[in-house]
């Protein structure tokens, strides 16, 4: 009668809902870059270190590396608003202390609209006269 495996880790760690790609997503999606970091033109990415207590919920979170002009307020209200799955841990209550990094870029510029062609083109050419000649000049119009 074979015996059954022993978990091999003593703790088991708190898991994102869905996993590292739907914290992307709910970070992206929720994500608002501040005003004062647009009109400077700031871009780059700001590092959090947090703690989540034994409800899932983070209980602490202090910025290790920031940007400034509002990124970092804006990251930790994003840290904070996370929600955990933990699972049982032999009974203990355990803090879990974890790393992100939360990057803002610069949105996109939106290309602009074709500009629609003009209906008619006026083209007008003038020779100078010589002396004792009268003016020769030549005028088109091209409709489209």
């Amino acid at each position: 009668m074979p015996g059954e495996k022993k978990d091999k880790h003593f703790l088991k760690k708190p898991i994102y809902a869905g996993g590292p790609t739907a914290m992307k997503a709910f970070i992206s999606q929720h994500l608002h870059y501040p005003a004062e970091a647009l009109a400077h033109q700031i871009e780059g990415s700001v590092y959090i270190k947090y703690s989540i207590g034994q409800h899932g919920k983070v209980s602490e979170a202090k910025v290790i590396s920031g940007l400034g002009y509002g990124c970092d307020d804006e990251a930790l209200r994003l840290v904070r608003m996370l929600q955990f799955e933990v699972p049982k841990n032999r009974g203990m209550k355990v803090l879990f202390h974890k790393n992100i990094q939360i990057h803002f870029r610069l949105p996109k510029k939106p290309a602009l609209p074709p500009t629609p062609a003009p209906s008619s083109v006026e083209y007008s050419y003038t020779e100078k006269p010589k002396q004792g000649e009268q003016n020769k000049g030549y005028s088109y119009t091209i409709e489209l």
